[in-house]
């Protein structure tokens, strides 16, 4: 089976998507299921405990050269998600990436286009691309 792409993805997404047609609807949907990932991602750290978090500062100065900084670069995060953490989170992602597709849909915004622009952006800009 080929993996289905963006466009394929976004297509089914139309079809399947009878109750929440409403802009608000989906926009407020789409916040939600944003929330759910984080709620997700916030449970594996607190109530499972596979990730731990360790935040603090990156300390970054202007005059560290960018080799430096990048390997300076952390992610906070120590651990590996369990399977029940990894496939709760992707199920949350799942939702996440269906509201977005409805979002394109009703927006008329091909995702496969915003991909492409924004790796387009990211091979051009490099790693002043800091959005």
């Amino acid at each position: 089976m080929s993996a289905r792409t963006l466009q394929d993805f976004q297509q089914q997404v139309s079809e399947l998507l009878l109750r929440h047609r409403s802009l608000l609807d989906v926009v407020t949907k789409f916040g939600q299921a944003n929330a759910s990932v984080n709620r997700a991602v916030s449970k594996a750290i607190t109530e499972c405990g596979c990730i731990e978090l360790n935040a603090r500062h990156q300390g970054f100065s202007e005059d560290l050269p960018l080799d430096e900084a990048m390997r300076q670069s952390k992610s906070h995060m120590a651990g590996e998600l369990c399977e029940n953490c990894k496939d709760a989170i992707s199920t949350e992602l799942g939702k996440n990436m269906f509201y977005m597709s409805a979002l394109g849909n009703l927006l008329d915004i091909s995702l496969e286009e915003v991909v492409a622009k924004e790796s387009d952006k990211c091979s051009t800009l490099g790693l002043f691309n800091m959005t």
